[in-house]
């Protein structure tokens, strides 16, 4: 069982109100109770205080992009990340498009794997579990191919904890004379995306990230010219992100039974991240969060798989401990039993884990993360944590 001081307030973070444990993942996170309370309520979702939400919530968003001249709009999609990243391909890539998809993870991959299923003509830039894509690698493989229309990048690949250079990746994609969409599902709300200062046509993100609300669904910010221009484009009907702008635009209400309780979540999520302070506010308690529990593992011996200048502050990957005794199973079940659920490893050379900076929770937190993870490395008798040497060689491909 937990201390009691582990269920106290501190610096106005309360610990999650029902013991249950922190979720250092990149989403579903730890939510306030404030969050979970307002799913409490029960709402039509036809009615006119229903439509008046989605109303606030599509407005509030298109705040967080800095669109000063109105030229966006924002469409929320019921389901999961991935069901708007397949409605965004699907409805702004035109039938004979073609797509660079640029991966560096497993959210990459899975974009490309969507082009798979929608029939339609894609390649790849696939760097591995641990390089990001660069601008003039794009620059290359547009100019080397006149038939890709557009590029779709990850904002922050949570396979690794890799911070894209999106802004660098815009520049080249456009003095190409083609289109970026950016999946920013787990950055959007903590890093930067301005319109003014990152050109891009569409992007998508969830409910349940750097927001901090709950799952259930996800939503498209676009240019209004891309969403006039994908009418009768879609694949799908659900998915068709034209079709549910233009229901949104005439009635208020979403075409399809939205999930009411999540939206009013996600309403109080967005105020409370307006007051604190908004994107750059909620992006520096992450990036605190990270530089405090990076030196703490740092100093019990783990390794980051990643440099600081591609460092996230959304999630990071540590490397598995080479000594005998380390069982990553056995590593999360000591974890939990103190309060925090970790996270898997994604790599494909190395046995690895990862810690997420995200959801509420703050510095104070983050020591906490790090002495449960002192004590559990004291159980599991590992008196060193450094990796294996096949890991540091990994790090050093990056590092070249």
């Amino acid at each position: 069982m937990r201390a009691e001081t582990d269920m106290a307030t501190t610096e106005g973070f309360d610990s999650p109100a029902l013991g249950e444990p922190y979720l250092l993942t990149p989403g579903p996170l730890t939510t306030s109770f404030a969050v979970k309370q307002a799913m409490l309520r029960d709402w039509g979702s036809w009615d006119g205080d229903f439509r008046a939400m989605t109303a606030d919530l599509r407005r509030r968003l298109l705040a967080l992009t800095g669109d000063a001249k109105a030229e966006f709009d924002c469409v929320p999609i019921q389901g999961s990340g991935t069901f708007c990243v397949e409605a965004m391909l699907g409805s702004f890539v035109p039938r004979d498009g073609k797509v660079l998809v640029l991966a560096n993870g497993a959210y990459g991959l899975r974009a490309a794997q969507i082009m798979q299923y929608l029939g339609r003509a894609h390649t790849l830039i696939d760097k591995g579990d641990y390089l990001p894509p660069r601008g003039e690698e794009v620059a290359a493989a547009l100019d080397a191919d006149p038939a890709i229309t557009h590029v779709i990048a990850i904002h922050c690949e949570t396979s690794s904890g890799i911070l894209n250079p999106v802004a660098e990746i815009s520049r080249a994609v456009y003095a190409s004379g083609r289109k970026l969409l950016v999946d920013s599902m787990s950055a959007f709300g903590a890093i930067p995306l301005d319109v003014n200062e990152i050109r891009y046509e569409a992007m998508v993100s969830s409910a349940n990230k750097c927001i901090e609300g709950v799952p259930g669904f996800g939503f498209v910010i676009a240019r209004k010219s891309e969403l006039e221009a994908a009418k009768g484009r879609s694949h799908s009907l659900s998915l068709d992100v034209h079709a549910q702008w233009a229901t949104m635009e005439k009635t208020g209400q979403w075409r399809f039974t939205p999930p009411t309780h999540v939206v009013a979540a996600f309403l109080e999520a967005l105020r409370a991240h307006e007051a604190e302070g908004g994107v750059a506010a909620r992006g520096a308690r992450y990036l605190k969060n990270r530089d405090v529990m990076v030196a703490g593992m740092r100093q019990l011996g783990f390794e980051t798989l990643l440099s600081e200048r591609w460092l996230s502050p959304i999630i990071v990957t540590f490397f598995c401990p080479a000594h005998a005794n380390f069982s990553f199973q056995r590593f999360y079940e000591l974890m939990k039993d103190k309060g925090f659920v970790i996270y898997p490893g994604k790599l494909t050379v190395v046995e690895s884990f990862r810690i997420g900076c995200i959801g509420r929770m703050n510095e104070d937190v983050m020591r906490r993360v790090v002495e449960a993870a002192r004590q559990s490395l004291s159980q599991m008798d590992v008196s060193d944590a450094a990796p294996p040497r096949a890991a540091l060689d990994e790090r050093a491909k990056l590092a070249a």
